[in-house]
């Protein structure tokens, strides 16, 4: 499904359920995190880029103070008065669109005043593959409610918004890259995050002219970041700077790797030098790209990779079969990408290898007894934007 068929079916799903044409659609790339994980959380450096696979937010205004959303995943459709908006009073998917709702309240808009909508919820942003279908959500309702209402926020005070949506309404600890690069992404490019100063770049990643494809595979074990694994993570981070004397990892470099491994327990070591790794091959492929170009920042995907199999322990058998299988083919460099306990892969390689890394990737799953994985190409997209 192309953007715009997802347009096409936000709109046409709205005056389906409502009875009416909607007032405007706007739409939000899914991301791929090209490298970077979970060191957003700890004020550090992420890579990602906003992908071609979007979610599209019809919205239709009403006369009273109530919300309604609707979408084409689900059946029902939700209302709650504006004036009720809290984060233990949505649930369900419905979390991520009121939950941006309620937290725009949150970053000084006045919400005492404006009249509810209907909004309405179509994606093509695989759910559970680790492309933050999430914030592809977010992303779109706070940019649609921002414009309909005229709060005036700019971009990275709404990728706060979805982020506090995120971590209070649905109740995953997560950190502000996803909301970011769907809201600052650009085509062929990637956004260069500071976590702790939000400052953002955009760099160019040079892809299309050197032929590369971005491959996902999506292994279709299914995870959840509202689930223990990734808090569990995220507290061995904390309570790592915590014992080094530091507010965040951020604040340790390699050099200090020494130290921490006479400070910390192996495991908190361990998840410690993950992220202080992580964030060195972060600020080398920014550095590598504009030095050499997207040829050379295999090594640094294949790392982290081994970084998170090893170090962090959040890959699953099947995310390093199709790592390892697409390194062994010729990709360019490959790692798990997104919170980890499933989701998906991804690999760079040329264009033509892409029928080749996807036909052996299948046979080997096959081989293994794994489920069929879902696989396929994205490009470095837009960002958010309306787009009627």
């Amino acid at each position: 499904m192309s953007g715009q068929d997802v347009v096409s079916e936000a709109s046409d799903g709205f005056a389906a359920r409502y009875g009416h044409p909607a007032d405007g659609v706007w739409s939000a790339p899914g991301r791929v995190n090209l490298i970077g994980e979970h060191t957003d959380y700890n004020d550090g450096f992420v890579f990602p880029f906003a992908i071609d696979r979007r979610t599209a937010v019809a919205l239709g205004a009403r006369g009273d103070s109530v919300l309604r959303v609707a979408s084409t995943f689900s059946d029902e459709s939700i209302e709650i008065a504006i004036d009720a908006l809290a984060p233990d009073a949505v649930s369900g998917w419905s979390a991520y669109p009121l939950g941006v709702a309620w937290a725009l309240g949150e970053f000084g808009a006045d919400l005492s005043g404006v009249t509810g909508v209907d909004l309405f919820v179509a994606s093509d942003v695989p759910i559970g593959a680790g492309l933050s279908s999430s914030a592809a959500i977010e992303s779109a309702v706070a940019l649609a409610l921002d414009e309909h209402w005229g709060l005036g926020l700019d971009r990275p005070t709404l990728a706060k918004v979805g982020q506090l949506a995120e971590n209070r309404a649905v109740g995953a600890p997560t950190g502000i890259m996803d909301q970011s690069a769907s809201l600052l992404g650009r085509q062929d490019a990637g956004v260069f995050l500071d976590c702790r100063s939000l400052d953002a770049e955009v760099i160019p990643l040079g892809f299309d002219a050197d032929g590369l494809a971005l491959m996902v595979i999506d292994t279709k074990v299914e995870h959840s970041h509202a689930t223990g694994g990734y808090a569990a993570r995220r507290a061995s981070c904390e309570a790592g700077a915590a014992a080094m004397g530091v507010g965040s990892l951020r604040d340790l470099g390699v050099d200090d790797l020494e130290r921490a491994a006479s400070v910390l327990d192996d495991e908190t070591f361990r998840r410690v030098r993950h992220v202080v790794t992580e964030n060195a091959r972060v600020l080398d492929t920014v550095r590598t790209l504009r030095e050499v170009g997207p040829t050379g920042i295999g090594p640094l995907l294949d790392a982290s990779h081994v970084s998170m199999r090893d170090d962090f322990e959040i890959s699953v058998p099947e995310l390093d079969l199709a790592v390892e299988t697409a390194q062994a083919h010729g990709a360019i460099g490959a790692r798990m990408t997104g919170g980890g306990f499933g989701g998906a892969a991804i690999a760079l390689v040329t264009d033509a290898l892409v029928p080749v890394i996807e036909r052996v990737v299948r046979t080997a799953f096959d081989e293994r007894g794994y489920g069929e994985p879902v696989i396929f190409t994205v490009r470095a997209s837009q960002g958010a934007t309306r787009e009627r």
